[in-house]
């Protein structure tokens, strides 16, 4: 799985907060299977929920939450362009721990195809990415670059 380490790089890079400490960012695989396609190949793919976990944190939760958006529209972009998904897609919980710091829990239902080719005598593995929706216009969302 590619995802998870590539979000925590994301809000790391996004969030100087996470730069200094990376301790209050936490992400686990809950509820993790494998989906086999059946096909002619043993191509498969992850589906799973990642919960991500933000300890005391003192800033507005929109600072986790718009570069988690712009990560999620790239990389699970079904949770904002099929109605049945976006609706329940993405969930939180917060304890407000006092009148300044939170602690944040995020779920996000998350998958990943994978194609193995037989190759000689082992198998050759590639996590295939995610589809473009042809309708979305990257410009609109992603910051602008400096």
């Amino acid at each position: 799985m590619k995802k998870p380490n590539d979000l925590r790089a994301t809000l790391e890079a996004a969030i100087p907060a996470f730069q200094r400490n990376p301790e209050k960012l936490h992400l686990f695989v809950d509820e993790g299977r494998v989906v086999a396609t059946g096909g002619k190949t043993i191509s498969f793919e992850y589906r799973y929920t990642l919960t991500l976990i933000v300890t005391d944190f003192d800033l507005p939760s929109d600072v986790v939450m718009v570069p988690l958006l712009a990560w999620l529209r790239v990389n699970q972009s079904e949770l904002f362009f099929n109605p049945d998904r976006r609706e329940h897609g993405i969930q939180f919980e917060a304890d407000i721990l006092n009148h300044s710091t939170v602690d944040l829990a995020l779920k996000l239902p998350l998958s990943e195809r994978v194609t193995v080719r037989v190759e000689g005598n082992g198998y050759r593995v590639e996590h295939q990415p995610e589809p473009i929706n042809e309708n979305d216009d990257p410009s609109s969302w992603r910051p602008a670059s400096t």
